[in-house]
This record gives structure tokens, sequence and C-alpha cells, in this order.
């Protein structure tokens, strides 16, 4: 594919950049503030020209208006969005599992600054945040997000199913934001159950033996048996951040096949 032709069907060429230009921008990792712009765009383009041929032989309707052209780019970058949005949620339940015990190891005043997210977390969140990262790459999450979210996206889905999978995605959206903190709680559980039980019996003692000082014993005993739990299961943690992740790309795949079927979810 010469640019000559690329030049010819501009038209086609910009569909296909910006439904990649909104998907790398939401998710997960691409679109950290770390990466600079110009980078993100030229593996937009990048990605862009690679899919191109491919688009360019199965045939793609044009519009012959202006505000027909622009509807249909507002689709494209919907299309993007959505892709991108079930990432980013599914990735998100790590950083919410971290929440969930923080507070209770006396860590939930220590706030971080999460250039990926954008906001403010408590230490643990971030800690959890790094290691699902060091697995997104392990497991392949780059390859997927291309061969899963971009190219399995333009064989199979078109700007008209976003008006016939309505419910479809409707559907996928919202068991997306369930499985955000189902999945959250799984991998918080073990910790947070064990702090709960630490805080119960330490309620207990102080019934028991007013004149300790509990108060200044519970904190460092919470975050010592917090750390060596995380010690323990952190290849346990590792195992179902992988699987996790695996999930959200199934679920996509789901999502699309349905789509390609014409059914509805």
């Amino acid at each position: 594919m010469d640019i000559g032709q690329i030049t010819e069907n501009a038209q086609l060429f910009l569909l296909i950049f910006v439904r990649i230009f909104a998907l790398l921008s939401i998710a997960p990792l691409i679109s950290s503030t770390a990466i600079p712009g110009i980078a993100r765009i030229g593996l937009c383009l990048f990605t862009a020209v690679i899919i191109f041929p491919w688009v360019y032989e199965q045939g793609y309707y044009i519009p012959a208006t202006g505000l027909e052209y622009a509807f249909l780019m507002i689709g494209e970058i919907l299309i993007g969005i959505i892709i991108g949005f079930i990432l980013t949620v599914i990735y998100a339940s790590f950083l919410v599992a971290g929440q969930y015990f923080s507070f209770q190891m006396g860590f939930g005043a220590s706030q971080v600054y999460d250039p990926m997210a954008q906001v403010q977390i408590p230490l643990m969140g971030q800690f959890l945040n790094i290691i699902a990262m060091f697995v997104f790459l392990i497991s392949g999450g780059f390859q997927k997000i291309f061969f899963v979210g971009i190219l399995r996206s333009f064989q199979v889905m078109r700007v008209p199913d976003l008006i016939t999978s309505q419910e479809g995605i409707v559907t996928l959206v919202i068991g997306s934001l369930v499985t955000l903190f189902q999945q959250a709680l799984i991998i918080s559980f073990p910790i947070l159950g064990t702090l709960l039980l630490v805080s119960v019996s330490m309620g207990l003692l102080a019934k028991a033996a007013p004149q300790m000082n509990l108060l200044m014993l519970g904190f460092p005993l919470k975050i010592g048996i917090a750390f060596l739990l995380m010690m323990v299961t952190l290849p346990l943690l590792m195992e179902a951040f992988s699987r996790v992740i695996d999930a959200s790309f199934l679920e996509i795949m789901r999502f699309l096949s349905d789509v390609e079927r014409g059914g509805v979810l």
C-alpha cells in the first residue's frame, strides 16, 4: 500500500485513524500521560497504515455529504471509546482492590499520584497497579489490544452495528462495571478478611485487658501482617491478575462475535 493510494482514500484512512486513536487514548497503559502525545499519535498512524489495506479491500461505505461523514466519524470514535473503556474498567479492579485494604492497614492517609488514572490513590492501590502493569506486559496485553481490540473490531464491527447492538453494548458496559467490583473484592479478600479478624481480635483484647495500649500496637501489627500476607500471596495475586486481564479480552471477543452473528447479548 503506497502513500498515493492512502491519499486518494484519505476519508477512509481518517475513519480508521479516529477509531484507533480513540481506543488507544483510553486503553490501559497506552493512555498514560507519561507517554508523549506525539508518540501516541505516531503509533496510531502506523497502526492505521497497517489496517488500511484490509479495510480497503473489504469495502467501506463513504457518504457523499459532509454531515453524514461527520456522524460516521463520531460512530467510529464511539466504537473505539467503548472497547477502550471495557479494558480500562477491568484493569481498574486492581486499583480498587488496593483501596479496599489500604484503609484497614492504616495507609488511607498516604495518597500518591497515579499518572495513568490521573487521580490521587492510596499507596497500596498504586502498588497493586504497578504489579498489574507488569502482568499486563508479561501476558501479552499490548499484542491483544491490537489483535483483539483493533484488528478484530474492524473485521466484524461497523458504525451501523452501534444501533443494531444497543442492548448488547449496554449489557457489556454494565457487566464490566459489575466485574470491576467483583474481581476487586475477590483479589483483596484474603488481606481484607485477615485484617478484619485482627481488628476483631484487638477489640476483644481491649475489653479483656483495658490497660494495654492497643491503639499504639494496632497500626504496626496490621501493617506487618498485611505485608506478610502480600509476600505470601503475591504469586497467587499475579495469577489472578492474569486471569482478570484475559477475561476482559475474552469478553470483548464474545461481544464482537455476537455482533458478527448479528445477535444480541
